[in-house]
């Protein structure tokens, strides 16, 4: 593992920051996302100065790597959750705080200090914000660089700056300042990306100085347990080893401080077992042997589940597959025939990774998806309605894809990209079956009654 595991001070509201400290600490992770806060290292309190010194010190004897968060709700304004903000009128609040978590940053020796933009107010213009936004990063960039301290820019969802494009884009707008990366919050690429945790964090290479570990479901901002969402967690943890994240990559479950200690406990348990995974001594080897001979994944590919274990054959699958994908001259035969002749783990597998490599071989990629969708197996039915299908799929397909969820009770969280994709066709279809099930005197599934309210 290249990178060190920390836990967030926000998910141990409770707690006085020195206990915090030491309950992270005995439990084995490497480091902490502070959180500054009332009372978690104040930086409005009159000795902050003293206090980060003290604090860097304690961080030193419990061996904690720290990285400086500024998401406090009510620091700022004690009646307005996160205001001031950077696209706010009173902007320059909001500068300053930033500006205090650089100082306090520096003296932590922390790795950066993380911000977001904030939500744009309905009576500023888009371009109006973005602009307010250039120029109150460009004032924080300053304040940096005399302190020789990474920003890392947190793409949030129903902020302004929402997906990992926005941050790119403003980073690129700002003129690629060096002091300025990005922070990735792998639940919010389940949120709102339109690709999966793993892509992101691959797109974002080189630019990562801090990321946040938490599960999500697609459409829904609440930061969930390890398993209780859709992320996969060992193929997101398989993408930062591969890109050579060195940094801190930190549990973000600010929900979750009244029962921080044994959350806390099993996040670790959760990621010790999917590291184990990315380690794995035999899917080293494997991939190795994918990308020096790349038919080799054709024996490979169905060992996985006895090598590796069957909850973490998804992502073997994928990282196998990655490697063919950089070296076979035929790829798309090569996954069309993975799939073709697999059993249905296999096929899962294939799936499941198009999110990954799909683009590489979308017709074959295509002809996968519609094949899972004629089947009766709902693990293949949820799994082909992924990433790669949100964006390759032809609508008429797609339509049908989500109707069968509803027909097998699939829940409509498994379908990437619906609230992007859904359309008038897709409701009347969904309205008619609706009004069948009544007719019948059936129970309409609650996700179909939640997708026709939320489009009325």
């Amino acid at each position: 593992m290249t990178f060190h595991l920390g836990y967030g001070t926000n998910g141990f509201a409770n707690h006085r920051l020195d206990d915090a400290l030491a309950v992270i600490a005995d439990l084995g992770y490497t480091g902490v996302a502070l959180t500054l806060d009332h009372h978690h290292l104040d930086p409005f309190a009159d000795d902050v100065g003293r206090e980060a010194d003290r604090i860097a010190a304690r961080l030193d004897q419990l061996g904690l790597r720290v990285v400086v968060e500024t998401g406090a709700r009510y620091l700022l304004d004690p009646r307005h959750k996160h205001h001031p903000t950077l696209v706010s009128e009173s902007q320059e609040v909001r500068v300053d705080f930033l500006l205090r978590a650089i100082r306090i940053a520096a003296s932590l020796g922390a790795d950066c200090v993380s911000f977001w933009s904030g939500i744009r107010p309905s009576t500023v213009e888009p371009s109006a914000a973005w602009a307010r936004m250039l120029s109150g990063v460009s004032e924080v960039l300053e304040g940096a660089a005399q302190h020789g301290v990474p920003l890392g820019l947190e793409p949030e969802p129903g902020m302004l700056v929402e997906r990992l494009g926005d941050a790119l884009r403003l980073r690129a707008e700002l003129g690629s300042p060096e002091l300025l990366g990005i922070t990735l919050d792998v639940g919010h690429c389940v949120a709102v990306e339109p690709e999966d945790a793993a892509a992101c964090i691959r797109k974002a290479a080189g630019l990562l100085v801090n990321v946040q570990l938490d599960d999500m479901l697609p459409g829904v901002h609440e930061h969930l347990e390890f398993g209780d969402g859709v992320l996969d967690l060992p193929a997101t943890l398989a993408a930062l080893t591969e890109v050579g994240y060195t940094g801190l990559a930190a549990v973000e479950l600010p929900r979750h401080s009244h029962a921080a200690p044994d959350v806390a406990r099993r996040a670790l348990d959760a990621l010790r077992s999917a590291m184990s995974t990315v380690d794995h001594p035999w899917l080293v080897a494997a991939e190795q042997s994918v990308r020096t001979s790349p038919e080799s994944i054709r024996k490979l590919f169905p060992a996985v589940g006895r090598e590796v274990g069957q909850s973490a054959a998804d992502a073997a699958r994928t990282r196998l597959l990655v490697a063919c994908a950089a070296v076979a001259d035929d790829f798309g035969q090569e996954l069309t025939d993975l799939y073709r002749y697999g059993d249905e783990a296999e096929r899962r597998g294939v799936l499941h990774a198009l999110a990954e490599v799909g683009k590489l071989a979308p017709e074959a990629g295509v002809d996968i998806v519609k094949d899972a969708l004629r089947t009766n197996d709902t693990t293949l039915v949820a799994a082909a309605l992924g990433p790669f299908a949100a964006e390759h799929l032809d609508q008429h397909a797609w339509r049908h894809g989500v109707l069968k969820c509803l027909f097998t009770s699939i829940p409509l969280a498994a379908v990437a990209g619906l609230d992007r994709r859904v359309d008038g066709e897709l409701l009347r279809m969904v309205g008619a079956f609706a009004d069948e099930r009544t007719a019948a005197g059936r129970a309409v599934p609650a996700d179909a009654v939640d997708l026709l309210r939320s489009q009325s």
